[in-house]
């Protein structure tokens, strides 16, 4: 049965409540139900740009009521238009209410983003961010880049990789379809320019289709390039403007199976890393909620992956 539809507040006084109680103490495997998972124990990170409007606290109970394994917390601020500012490192109080809800639920951080590469910005400024990812048990790191000065960008990379080391932390490269890296060709590039052990490739099923990027790239790469991917599905046409691709991206993503993606086919290539469910869909989350829509992608995706048992 899926989490019902509460008022927000309500549904963290619930949570609250829990504290201490077996509720939130299993593990991941105990609380999914017997025979859910598949395909070698598959592992599944709620992403939080499919809840951005719920704060790491909130965002971390949803997730475990739900049976997700992590979390990816956007946990460095972006600076768009009506984008919730969720800086852990510069918000001690909900820093310590996040600590709390992990040590509650049990459910780890996989990741936190987005550490952009960008001209004016320099990498010594997301060290706070990298030492409180650390701090909460964070191993990835997601990047990408902004500035068509591509030394620019190798050296900054670099650095990047280097500052992150110190923290035990892997920086993974999304290519973005509207970034200065915009298809797996550049990323790949990038990556063996820069040449950091700490240094990976990450691949989002919503990117690699709108960049039509072919399956075979995906033969070429160092498998441990991949620490994760990005799951989700999208509708069939690829938009030609980048408005439109960023209103998909960011607004409008479907659930694995319900668009155009051939979602198994990539993944196929890959090693078996966790999937970090990302789809946003705001028009469902005004429509049942941010914890039953979290609920919803986490099911459609078990049963896409069921459907699409792995070659």
């Amino acid at each position: 049965m899926s989490p019902q539809h509460l008022d927000r507040r309500a549904f963290l006084k619930t949570a609250s409540a829990l504290i201490g109680t077996s509720a939130f103490g299993l593990s991941p495997q105990a609380r999914s139900p017997k025979g859910s998972r598949n395909r070698a124990q598959l592992q599944f990170s709620l992403a939080h740009l499919t809840v951005l409007g719920c704060a790491p606290p909130e965002m971390t109970y949803i997730a475990a009521r739900a049976g997700y394994d992590f979390v990816s917390y956007r946990t460095i601020t972006m600076h768009l238009p009506n984008e919730p500012d969720y800086n852990l490192a510069a918000n001690q109080e909900m820093l310590r209410q996040t600590k709390t809800a992990l040590a509650v639920t049990g459910i780890k951080v996989h990741d936190i983003e987005l550490a952009r590469i960008q001209g004016g910005v320099s990498p010594k400024a997301y060290v706070p961010a990298l030492e409180t990812a650390a701090e909460l048990g964070a191993r990835q790191v997601i990047t990408s880049i902004w500035t068509p000065d591509r030394a620019y960008a190798i050296e900054s990379l670099t650095e990047l990789c280097d500052l992150g080391k110190k923290f035990g932390l892997t920086m993974n490269l999304e290519f973005v379809t509207w970034s200065n890296v915009a298809t797996l060709k550049d990323a790949v590039s990038v990556c063996r320019a820069v040449n950091r052990e700490n240094l990976g490739l990450l691949i989002d099923m919503l990117h690699f289709n709108r960049s039509r990027t072919k399956l075979e790239e995906l033969d070429e790469l160092s498998r441990g390039w991949c620490h994760f991917v990005h799951v989700c599905d999208a509708p069939k046409e690829i938009p030609e403007s980048n408005e439109g691709l960023i209103h998909t991206a960011r607004e409008e993503r479907f659930y694995p199976g319900e668009g155009g993606i051939d979602i198994a086919s990539i993944v196929n290539r890959l090693p078996e890393v966790p999937y970090s469910l990302e789809i946003p869909n705001l028009a469902r989350v005004k429509e049942v909620g941010y914890a039953e829509h979290a609920w919803r992608c986490l099911e459609a995706a078990k049963k896409y992956f069921s459907n699409h048992p792995r070659l």
